[in-house]
């Protein structure tokens, strides 16, 4: 019997990322982790011959220092996405012409490091406008997965800002859409295309935990497992039989702080999970995939792009984003 279809993804934030998003001084000279995360996450994939989405920051992808890290990516056979030039999780504010111009960029960079323009967006911070589906769609992109349907953004973003106190009220206003509204959980978990005029973009949401509509990525579970392993696993096993029994085809999201502890990255110690070991982080993160590769059958996001491309799916119009 054919395990249903699946997706991998990795949102490759860079240290100074994380700062910018936090509003910590120092970001501005761009310090990187790449160089020994990258390694560390590929060596990861290639024991359990994974191939998987790495949506990179077009920043990272200009700097010379991080070239060596980013070809790796590509080297190895993983799909390279688009995940905006400057990481603003505000991408809702940026006129047509800004929006144009961070697409450019970011593919510019990545054809020069990887030999690739990329076909897959996703936004930071799940940024999306009717206005970023419209560049898409021009630009000949194939799909984006922007979207979280989850019910608990505004949640998520008042943590954020509590753990932020320095933050000005200048900097918390480009946030106050951070991680979505409350209507963002009654979004669709399964893929779908918009309808841009002529043009279709297929969509494939990050995938919640069906009904409840509570995060399921990576980073969440394993914060769970910092109070209990037993409830963590239970949740994450749960997670994948209502996927299975709801028909929805799960797409897995990672990040960098998922493979990283706060000995790698002291300035991001205040990230849940980030007391973890590194040893016992990386075994709970193999346990999700090896939980997750029994059930599925796992491929980088154009693969799971085309098969929706190939199904009848539902259809939104371009004006519903």
């Amino acid at each position: 019997m054919n395990k249903p279809i699946a997706s991998l993804s990795l949102d490759l934030d860079n240290k100074w990322s994380y700062m910018k998003t936090h509003g910590d001084a120092g970001w501005e000279s761009f310090p990187s982790y790449l160089d020994v995360v990258v390694p560390r996450i590929l060596k990861f994939l290639k024991e359990r011959n994974f191939k998987i989405t790495f949506f990179i920051v077009g920043q990272d992808a200009a700097l010379e220092k991080n070239s060596e890290a980013i070809a790796q990516i590509s080297n190895a056979g993983h799909e390279i996405g688009n995940h905006s030039f400057n990481h603003e999780p505000w991408l809702h504010l940026y006129s047509k012409e800004e929006l144009t111009e961070e697409f450019e960029k970011t593919e510019k960079a990545l054809e020069k490091v990887t030999g690739r323009i990329p076909k897959g967006f996703r936004g930071p911070g799940y940024s999306l406008s009717p206005t970023v589906l419209e560049v898409l769609a021009e630009r000949g992109y194939e799909y984006d997965c922007s979207t979280l349907p989850t019910y608990i953004g505004p949640l998520a973003r008042a943590y954020y800002f509590l753990a932020s106190p320095n933050m000005s009220a200048e900097e918390k206003e480009k946030r106050k859409k951070l991680f979505g509204k409350f209507s963002d959980g009654f979004q669709s978990l399964k893929p779908y295309k918009w309808q841009i005029g002529e043009k279709s973009l297929v969509e494939i949401p990050v995938t919640t935990l069906p009904i409840f509509k509570v995060p399921i990525h990576a980073s969440y579970v394993i914060y769970l497992s910092t109070f209990s392993k037993l409830a963590a696993k239970t949740y994450w096993k749960t997670a994948i039989q209502m996927c299975k029994m709801t028909g929805t085809p799960l797409s897995l999201l990672l990040h960098p702080l998922d493979f990283l502890s706060g000995e790698d990255a002291p300035e991001l110690k205040f990230f849940p999970a980030m007391n973890l070991p590194i040893e016992k982080k990386l075994e709970f993160v193999s346990e999700i995939l090896e939980n997750f590769a029994k059930s599925f059958s796992i491929g980088n996001m154009r693969e799971h792009a085309n098969f929706v491309k190939s199904e009848k799916t539902l259809v939104r119009e371009f004006a519903e984003a």
